[in-house]
């Protein structure tokens, strides 16, 4: 489903796809996102950051996402969590804490996910992006 919003969440899976093809990500996001804002979460740091290799890189990638929203998550967010992992399991759909996590830190800032990962496409109301263009 295409998503119209004007804050969108960076999935960690553009991140480590945009890497692996040798483009820097934060050229590309920021060259794409110019009507809207770019939003991240500390899973998504966490599931980035960890497999950077070059330092130098990391810490590129780092100050990106430190102009970037920031999704805290405190006690109502992991509630959040917890509630919409149970509402899915009673379905049957069974996703990855990390993408509950980022999918709810999504839908606190009101925003929409974008990511290559076919798991949010099964979160309730939540509005996904999948293509760089959908950015422009």
């Amino acid at each position: 489903m295409a998503a119209e919003a004007s804050t969108v969440l960076v999935d960690s899976s553009v991140f480590i796809h945009l890497l692996r093809q040798g483009i820097d990500p934060n050229t590309e996001l920021s060259a794409r996102a110019k009507r809207m804002d770019l939003a991240t979460c500390g899973m998504v740091q966490v599931e980035v950051l960890r497999g950077v290799r070059n330092s130098k890189v990391g810490q590129k990638l780092l100050r990106f996402m430190s102009v970037m929203l920031y999704a805290s998550t405190e006690f109502r967010t992991w509630d959040a969590v917890a509630r919409l992992a149970s509402e899915l399991d009673r379905k049957g759909i069974i996703l990855p804490a990390q993408d509950l996590i980022i999918a709810t830190c999504a839908r606190q800032l009101d925003a929409a996910v974008f990511t290559l990962d076919n798991h949010f496409h099964h979160v309730p109301g939540l509005r996904v992006m999948t293509s760089l263009d959908e950015l422009c």
